[in-house]
């Protein structure tokens, strides 16, 4: 890291509908990213800001992808960071497949067309110890008011199915229940309302960042979720703040579809980075 104090370290920042990234390209430099070094760049007024920081490495597959939170803890699924990456690299490669490694696993992405890119998020976690919860329980109700879902897709989730997703005040919501004694993790948080035939308006807040515009894993714990209860068929559109994504539960995993923007490239000031240690 000691070169980057001396010459910066470049960046790209894209979104998925609002759910924003800085990615840092790891393949052909040494990057060490600490937790401090992490919430520095996410800071929205002292650094860059960002929903995920997500690093791209080398790896056995096109590449491997880490990611961090905006409260410099990791987090092994990232959804829409995964869709901006794949749409980054098949630019960069003119590739219209690639599979990517990350600690959720191996995901594969396809250019879906009409500039929209779509990610396979694996295999729905449905077992209390998968999530994980902290005690053996039936996962489709938990024990909690308002009997919410508990579903993992590399990262744990927490889906309450309300008559009015608009009517939760998400910020105080959000933070009760991302600190569940249920969830030794932490979760994320969902309240979803279902607006017509699998379709469902959703808002969420995620652990370690807060209230976000969008968010991919929540939108397919959100669709596993309501297909498990009943509530709509196992392919649905879900509309976030930010936008909306096409999920897909099929028996290879769970795909989701949506579309990427690339804001700007740039580069990180040896002088920020000293103020980070």
């Amino acid at each position: 890291m000691q070169q980057k104090l001396d010459t910066g370290l470049p960046f790209v920042k894209m979104h998925g509908l609002g759910n924003d990234f800085v990615i840092v390209d790891a393949r052909t430099m040494d990057v060490s990213i600490t937790p401090a070094l992490a919430r520095g760049i996410g800071h929205r007024h002292f650094g860059v800001g960002f929903d995920q920081l997500a690093v791209i490495e080398k790896g056995n597959a096109d590449a491997h992808l880490v990611f961090y939170n905006s409260d410099g803890s990791t987090s092994a699924a990232c959804g829409n960071a995964t869709r901006c990456i794949a749409r980054m690299l098949m630019d960069e490669t003119g590739k219209t497949q690639l599979t990517l490694t990350t600690q959720r696993g191996t995901l594969f992405a396809q250019d879906a067309g009409d500039g929209l890119t779509s990610v396979n998020m694996g295999l729905p976690q449905l077992e209390w110890h998968e999530i994980p919860l902290a005690e053996e329980m039936d996962t489709l109700e938990l024990p909690i008011e308002g009997a919410p879902t508990a579903t993992g897709m590399g990262n744990p989730h927490c889906t309450f199915f309300v008559e009015n997703a608009e009517a939760i005040p998400l910020a105080e919501f959000g933070a009760r229940y991302e600190h569940h004694p249920l969830y030794p993790a932490r979760t994320n948080v969902q309240v979803a309302q279902v607006v017509g035939p699998d379709h469902i308006r959703m808002r969420v807040w995620e652990r370690g960042v807060g209230i976000t515009l969008a968010s991919g894993s929540s939108s397919c714990a959100t669709a596993v979720a309501a297909a498990r209860r009943g509530l709509a068929g196992r392919k649905v559109q879900i509309d976030l703040d930010g936008g909306t994504l096409w999920v897909d539960w099929r028996e290879d995993g769970v795909w989701m579809t949506g579309s990427t923007c690339h804001v700007f490239s740039g580069t990180l000031s040896p002088e920020f980075l000293r103020t980070l240690g």
